[in-house]
């Protein structure tokens, strides 16, 4: 049954004529719960509430399913401006992105140029920027382009998903780069072809992929709200001695609440992904998906309304 519903949410994730009508409607029926804002100001309070509890932020403006290079421009603008308010407001917090909503999928050139627009602006207000992973048709071209920018532009990152079977030497092949990756499990629906369809096979691969970034030296954002995970890396930082400074706990905003701040008290770093945007209809199903108990929290808030 889990499945079925997982398999659905996806589904609806992709649809674009929901999306639209997701866009109209605004911020309902339980999905501020998981997304801070239509906007990066009015999302500026939720940041300074959990800095001020010893979380750190980064920040994702939302967007999916743009075709024009108007929509485009207008993406980069906005996150332009959300980078130099996080300066301007001293906000513990960095900026993740997706490819797809700057023209990923319009042309190279254009999403090249917006990137490098953005970056220049976050390096010299010493804002970090995440590129996020999206599905795995887009695997290869993200990597590449995160090469590029990352030889011009050293405050850049990107994720790596623990479902692919290529992950692992994605890891290593980026290893000299010295990346800041996060590694997730993913969140996409993926044939059988390149990514594990077992649980306990995307779990096995996440911790390996862990270790093996860390012992390259590299920085680690480890983002994941299972208990075995985070326990497991605890471990094995402590056997190797791995200090604190190389690596994170990262968790969704509105997900496991308490779990962050009982890391926080005993001395993790721990990073909330905060989203924001109208176009939040796409995450939203993804987050449904990833844990269908969420929906009992949706329906309550549907009831209210």
């Amino acid at each position: 049954m889990e499945k079925v519903l997982r398999d659905g949410f996806i589904y609806m994730s992709q649809n674009k004529t929901l999306n639209s009508l997701a866009k109209k409607y605004g911020l309902r029926f339980g999905a501020s719960r998981f997304v801070a804002g239509e906007d990066f100001k009015t999302s500026v309070p939720t940041i300074r509430e959990l800095n001020a509890k010893g979380l750190s932020v980064t920040v994702d403006h939302l967007g999916e399913f743009i075709t024009t290079v108007a929509e485009a421009n207008e993406n980069r603008d906005e996150i332009i401006r959300a980078i130099e308010i996080m300066a301007e407001e001293k906000l513990d917090a960095y900026m993740s992105l997706k490819l797809t909503s700057l023209g990923f999928d319009i042309s190279d050139e254009l999403i090249e140029d917006n990137m490098r627009q953005i970056l220049t602006t976050a390096q010299a207000v010493g804002v970090f920027v995440a590129i996020d992973m999206e599905d795995e048709t887009r695997c290869e071209k993200t990597l590449d382009l995160f090469k590029k920018l990352k030889a011009d532009f050293d405050g850049l990152g990107t994720v790596i998903q623990s479902y692919l079977y290529r992950s692992e030497d994605d890891i290593n092949h980026l290893a000299p780069l010295k990346p800041n990756l996060r590694i997730v499990k993913g969140a996409y629906k993926e044939p059988a072809t390149v990514a594990f369809p077992e649980k306990e096979d995307v779990d096995h691969n996440y911790l390996k992929l862990v270790k093996l970034h860390l012992a390259n030296g590299n920085y680690a954002s480890i983002a994941t709200h299972d208990d075995h995970m985070i326990d497991a890396v605890i471990e094995h930082v402590k056997l190797n001695n791995i200090p604190l400074d190389q690596f994170e706990f990262q968790m969704l905003y509105g997900i496991r609440v308490e779990r962050q701040l009982e890391l926080v008290r005993q001395g993790y770093k721990v990073r909330v992904y905060v989203p924001y945007g109208r176009d939040w209809y796409g995450y939203f199903m993804r987050r449904l998906a990833e844990r269908p108990a969420n929906v009992a929290f949706v329906l309550k808030g549907m009831v209210k309304k």
